[in-house]
């Protein structure tokens, strides 16, 4: 028999040495060792997949069936087994297996060349794709820790080889891979994921899948620090090849099969091999999940996956499941409701009812206060997402979540919990009264209730977050309760203190200044009670102080800044409604310099509240300089026109007011025209908010009121550019107020003649003064009608019946 010297390693190196191969073993057709060796007629021996495709292309191209060795004509197909030489094949291969085995072994062990290690890690991987028996005998002869010591080798193609190795030893194979997953060998696998080269990390995680084939692996693999997040990374990577995207998610689909795993995927942003447990597991499972999901930190997006897939199935487990169920779809829900979309979602999976039930049931079925207080997360989480609630029905009686009745008992809940429940329901009903579609009603189960002062006394809590749910509460309930609230404030001024010094804290401005100042600013203006507390608290000292600091950009306060100085410049405001006949609160007003402070504060284009405000209270201010100015004797006419006082003109004394015919100044007497605000009021009627022109009018009309020198007025107006922008006001008829207080300034105006001749022919202003003659009230018809004779638009009958009546 006739050898072939043909080894598995290449035929150069010497380092290996293995019985050489007999002609006899290979097929003549394949040239390869014969795995089924079977004998046809003509007495040759082929192996049988070469055989079977030689006839099958005789077949198939019409040729003569003959020997492909002997050329000798077939008259059948027939196949004859060679049993003996299998045999005889099979003792020659496991033979020459156990000598290359052994030079591996040797080679692996020893020090050897790095041609030698790579021949022999590619020897083992060939020898265990063969068959099992094989992969077992790689274990029986220790090969597999030899293999796994080179993974820590300082060669890059050693390292890949040996995990390529190692995949083909493990496969199929879990005796091998319990053997490969021994001691730290999975920790060194995975740091290839991370930071090997790129064909490591693709043999590395084909090693790890091969291993999270065998489940009891799983949970080793998953606890090595790290390995899930990596593998959820390369998972969907863009940049990886699709080998290594393709494993690492097979690997993942695998290592599914252990909890801890799922639990550590769902914190590393794979999250649908948790919601698919609570879907689909056991009631045990789904417990476990719905706990960890509760303990999740979930981004925006998430929250949304997770309430509209297991979003009804959390909120049946809140209604139906035992007290540890319940406890862990509250935690779950508490973190997907944070996000308005997702609790929007929840809504409609029915969690409201339920969630009222909990907070409401009293006795042996109540829950815990530490799992009320969830719910009442919840329920804040769930009002913050701005859904109509009115709409939403609670239990068969058509109840929602304004009705009175059930507003009433989250007012006595307030009452009767701790700080925790309290502070999360009151937010509760900060987000109900944000909404204008709710507010009224439930301003009106507070009404009903009786609940104000119990609410007012939350603005004194130590605990901070209950104290700014209440301020936000009452501030957004004030424009509808102002009376009310006073009321409550009256009889304990302590609260009212207690928001003074909220609104004083000097860390920048938060939400609770704001809401704070709000909150003051729409209590009564002319409650002098109120104010006069105000004072004695030192609150407007502190207050004017924080309004210049935030006018000079001294305080920033982001998103705040604005409703706080809104609230504050309306606080201050409150000092300009209480001046009749009281010198102290006009000393007041003289000791904080108040004209200058709101002259300077109308120019803060942008803020129309401010500016509104301001305005108002230089009307109320500049009523009183009629009263405070100081009146001065005229200076003696002379002789010459005592004789004859119609030469005479009507004289100033020198340094007066010529308006208020006395000494003024914007400090002492509040006077617009000495405090240089007549010229930013005339700039505020051209403003795009109708509010804040009226505003102004109304400041500028009492230059023109009674009890002053209307003709000097109307000079000061002319002078400052302001008759022309009234008569604007007049003509554009924006809305009814507006168009009142103009005629009544126009008519004002037009009684100087210069000023009503040279308007006379203005038909803009006759058509606007003809149709307030024609639609406005009784005395807005009357004041017009003055006005239309000024200008001769009507004929003056009084004049007429005077002359006929001396007749």
């Amino acid at each position: 028999m006739a050898e072939v010297q043909d080894g598995y390693f290449d035929s150069s190196t010497d380092s290996l040495r293995v019985e050489p191969i007999y002609e006899s073993f290979l097929c003549p057709l394949s040239k390869q060792v014969m795995r089924d060796p079977v004998t046809i007629e003509s007495g040759v021996t082929f192996e049988r997949e070469a055989i079977l495709k030689y006839f099958k292309e005789c077949g198939s191209g019409a040729r003569r069936l003959v020997c492909p060795i002997t050329s000798k004509e077939l008259s059948s197909t027939e196949l004859n087994p060679s049993i003996a030489l299998r045999n005889t094949i099979d003792e020659w291969m496991h033979r020459n297996e156990a000598a290359k085995l052994d030079v591996a072994r040797k080679s692996l062990t020893s020090e050897c060349s790095h041609s030698d290690t790579l021949q022999a890690l590619e020897y083992v991987a060939e020898i265990c794709q063969r068959s099992r028996s094989s992969r077992h005998v790689v274990r029986k002869v220790g090969l597999i820790s030899l293999i796994t010591e080179l993974l820590k080798n300082s060669s890059p193609k050693i390292r890949q080889k040996a995990l390529e190795s190692l995949r083909f030893v493990a496969k199929d194979d879990n005796d091998n891979k319990n053997e490969i997953a021994a001691g730290d060998n999975i920790r060194t696998i995975v740091k290839f994921l991370n930071h090997g080269h790129v064909h490591e990390k693709e043999q590395a995680v084909s090693l790890l899948y091969e291993l999270s084939e065998y489940k009891p692996l799983s949970e080793k693999i998953g606890s090595v620090p790290g390995a899930i997040l990596i593998l959820v990374g390369l998972s969907s990577s863009k940049v990886e090849n699709l080998l290594t995207v393709d494993r690492a998610e097979k690997t993942l689909e695998n290592l599914e099969s252990c909890e801890k795993n799922v639990r550590q995927m769902a914190e590393n942003g794979r999250l649908q091999p948790l919601l698919r447990l609570l879907l689909e597991g056991s009631s045990d499972t789904q417990l476990s999940m719905a706990a960890h999901l509760g303990e999740l930190v979930l981004s925006n997006d998430v929250k949304v996956l997770v309430a509209q897939t297991a979003g009804s199935t959390l909120v049946n487990l809140m209604k139906s499941g035992n007290r540890e169920a319940r406890e862990a779809a509250l935690k779950a829900l508490n973190q997907i409701s944070s996000y308005d979309t997702s609790a929007k979602i929840l809504i409609e999976a029915g969690i409201l009812p339920p969630l009222i039930t909990d907070l409401f049931t009293v006795g042996s079925n109540q829950l815990p206060m530490r799992l009320k207080e969830v719910s009442a997360t919840i329920l804040a989480n769930i009002v913050a997402s701005g859904a109509s609630f009115e709409s939403i029905p609670l239990d068969h009686n058509r109840q929602n979540l304004v009705s009175e009745e059930i507003v009433h008992n989250l007012l006595h809940l307030i009452s009767n919990t701790g700080p925790a429940i309290e502070c999360k329901l009151l937010q509760v009903l900060v987000g109900l009264t944000t909404s204008s579609t709710t507010v009224q009603s439930i301003v009106d189960a507070i009404k009903s209730s009786g609940a104000t002062v119990s609410l007012i006394q939350f603005v004194e809590a130590p605990q901070r977050e209950v104290r700014m749910a209440s301020i936000k509460l009452l501030n957004n309930i004030s424009p509808f309760m102002g009376q009310e609230l006073a009321d409550a404030f009256r009889g304990n001024f302590s609260q009212l203190s207690s928001l003074v010094r909220v609104i004083a804290d000097n860390n920048g401005i938060s939400e609770e200044q704001a809401a704070a100042a709000g909150l003051i600013a729409d209590l009564p203006p002319r409650d002098s009670v109120l104010t006069r507390r105000l004072l004695q608290d030192g609150a407007f000292s502190t207050i004017i102080t924080k309004v210049i600091m935030v006018r000079q950009g001294e305080i920033r306060g982001g998103r705040f800044v604005n409703p706080f100085l809104e609230g504050l410049v309306r606080v201050v405001s409150r000092i300009t409604y209480i001046l009749d006949d009281d010198p102290d609160i006009i000393a007041v007003a003289r000791d904080y310099n108040l004209t200058p402070l709101f002259t300077d504060l109308l120019q803060m284009n942008g803020l129309d509240t401010v500016q509104i405000v301001s305005a108002t209270a230089l009307e109320n201010l500049s009523r009183q300089s009629k009263l405070l100015t100081k009146i001065v004797p005229a200076p003696n006419p002379g002789l010459c026109f005592s004789i004859f006082p119609c030469l005479s003109q009507k004289s100033v004394a020198t340094g007066a007011c010529k308006v208020h015919v006395g000494i003024c100044s914007a400090k002492e007497s509040f006077c617009l025209l000495e405090g240089k605000a007549v010229e930013k009021l005339v700039a505020c009627l051209d403003h795009n908010n109708e509010k804040v022109v009226e505003a102004a009018l109304a400041a500028l009309s009492t230059l023109l009121e009674d009890g002053v020198d209307i003709e000097q007025g109307v000079t000061v107006l002319c002078d400052a550019e302001g008759v022309n922008p009234i008569l604007d006001v007049l003509c554009e008829n924006r809305n009814e107020a507006l168009r009142q207080r103009a005629v009544w300034a126009v008519e004002r105006i037009l009684r100087i003649d210069e000023i009503a001749y040279e308007i006379s022919g203005n038909q803009n202003v006759g058509t606007a003064l003809v149709e307030a003659f024609r639609h406005g009230d009784s005395r807005t018809r009357q004041i017009a009608e003055r006005a239309l004779k000024h200008v001769d638009k009507l004929p003056n009958f009084s004049g007429i019946f005077s002359k006929m009546g001396a007749a």
